[in-house]
Formats: C-alpha cells, structure tokens, sequence
C-alpha cells in the first residue's frame, strides 16, 4: 500500500508538471511597441521628480500593438463634431487604449496627430504589432517619439512594460553613480564619520538598456539597502498605484511617489536609523534581467 501510494503521488506531481509546462509555455510575452524607436526613458524613472509610469520611445516610424485587443478609446484629431471628448486640450495629446482582457490596458499617446491606422471607433479588433499609428508629437510630448503604457484597472495601478514585454538582452550589469546620506535636518553628509540618528539613504542608479538612446539613463529594477548585514529598506519599480489622486511607489510597502522622487535624479531608497559604532552600509541594485552592483560603505557612527 505505501509502495502504491509513494508512486500516486509521484504521478500526481508529474502531471502537474508538465501541465505547468505547458501552461506557461502558451503564454507569449507582448510585443514591443516599436521596431525602431529607442527607449529614452524606462518605467520608474525620475523626470523632474516624479515617476514615469511607462515607457518614452524617441524616433522611430509605427507605432505597434503589444498584443491582440479591442480599441476602447481613441483619440483621434481628424474627428470634428462638437461632441467629440477628443477636441478637449489633454497631455497625452493623440491616444489609443487597447483592451487585452484581465483587466489590463495598453495606451500609446504623444504619437502624431492625426496618423492613427485603426478605425476611431470603439470595439475595433486589433492584432499583435498591427500600425496603430506613426511616431510624433503631441501632447506634451517635444520631441519625435511616443509613450507607452500599460494599466491594471483592477488594481488602480501602472504596470513595469519590462515585466510583460519580450525580455532584453541586457550586456552590462546597472550602474550606482553615487550613494549620499542626508540627515533629519535635511542636510547631505559627506564624511564617514557622522553622528547616531535618522538618516535618508540617497541613491543615483540606472539600468543599462540595449535599447536606449545615447547615454540616457534607465531606472532600475530593484534598490535593496542593508546595515551591517541586514535589509532596512528596499525600492521596487514594479508598479506605480493610485490612491485618492495620490501615486504610490513600492518602497517597504507602499510609499507616496513624491517622496521617493523629491531629489532627482536619485531615488530615497531608504530611511535608517545608525546607531553608534562601526556601521557597514551595503545597496545593491539589480536590473530586470536580475544583474545586480553593489556598493559598501563603511561609516564611525559617534
């Protein structure tokens, strides 16, 4: 009897395997939005102190659907009844939503006005890398390109494109320009030898994204802070959320966007307590292909 069911199970899990397998095989990543244009700014990154809640393509020609989907808004200037929502000024200038089911939405805005290649009407079937339209500006936008992003209308929040879209091929490890402690008085510190209190950890990062324009800099994946061995604070730019016309960054937790982005263009990674002695202050930043860098510092804590 034990023999017969040690085998069950082994079957069991077997089956549950290859189901898993096949399962998640099925699952195609979505496409990228554009074949040719260059990233300029990633999920995350602090523009001016604020958080970009998707993806700021430069140049490129069409504008592409990530995946298969029904049009439930578009924006299109051409349109001129006097009803039309589209004539009302918007900093998202020409747009498009993109239903994928799930509750997740694509929108692809700041593209050129007036060069949509799908009907305007809602419900319209689109296919995966079907032309939405063709690279531009307007909006807020100011130079040639397009954003893109995708929305979780379930859960109120924008999603990281780098999670769903067809991973990168990433070549070099991210990048920490500088860690910088700033004190309760809200004064940076530039020695290593400082006194016991409350201090905010300052990181500049950035990822390093074969798709990127020049020298821009990417947001990263991930922020981890450690004291003396131990994980105080840790920044993720998975998702950014909405609560109450306030955006919500995942920072132990859930932390409002504006503090985290007050000092562009680092990141508040963390806020510690030091405690007097020889303190060992570690961050560690990793992109999404989970490459990570990481810096020491030693501090005299008094």
């Amino acid at each position: 009897m034990i023999k017969k069911s040690l085998c069950a199970k082994i079957i069991f899990i077997f089956v549950l395997f290859i189901l898993s397998v096949f399962i998640f095989d099925s699952l195609d990543a979505m496409s990228w939005p554009s074949g040719d244009a260059n990233l300029v700014y990633n999920f995350g990154a602090n523009n001016r102190g604020k958080p970009v809640l998707g993806m700021i393509f430069g140049g490129g020609t069409d504008v592409t659907a990530a995946e298969n989907g029904v049009v439930i808004y578009s924006r299109n200037k051409d349109v001129k009844t006097s009803s039309d929502a589209s004539r009302l000024p918007s900093p998202l200038g020409a747009w498009t939503a993109i239903d994928h089911r799930d509750g997740l939405i694509s929108i692809y805005s700041r593209y050129s006005k007036g060069s949509e290649r799908i009907q305007a009407e809602e419900y319209t079937q689109v296919e995966k890398e079907q032309i939405i339209a063709s690279s531009g500006i307007s909006g807020w936008s100011v130079n040639n390109g397009f954003y893109f992003m995708i929305l979780d209308r379930r859960e109120r929040r924008w999603i990281n494109p780098a999670m769903i879209l067809t991973p990168m091929q990433e070549t070099r490890p991210p990048q920490i320009i500088s860690v910088e402690l700033r004190n309760d008085q809200g004064n940076f510190v530039g020695s290593r030898s400082l006194t016991q209190g409350r201090y905010t950890v300052l990181v500049n990062a950035a990822g390093l994204l074969v798709r990127a324009q020049g020298t821009a800099q990417h947001a990263p994946h991930r922020i981890v802070c450690s004291v003396n061995g131990a994980e105080v604070g840790s920044l993720n730019f998975e998702a950014v959320s909405a609560r109450d016309g306030v955006l919500l960054v995942s920072r132990n937790g859930l932390a409002a966007a504006r503090q985290v982005y007050a000092n562009p263009p680092a990141f508040e990674a963390a806020e510690v307590f030091l405690t007097r002695g020889q303190v060992t202050l570690e961050v560690i930043v990793r992109d999404i292909t989970g490459a990570s860098r990481s810096v020491i510092n030693r501090l005299i804590v008094n």
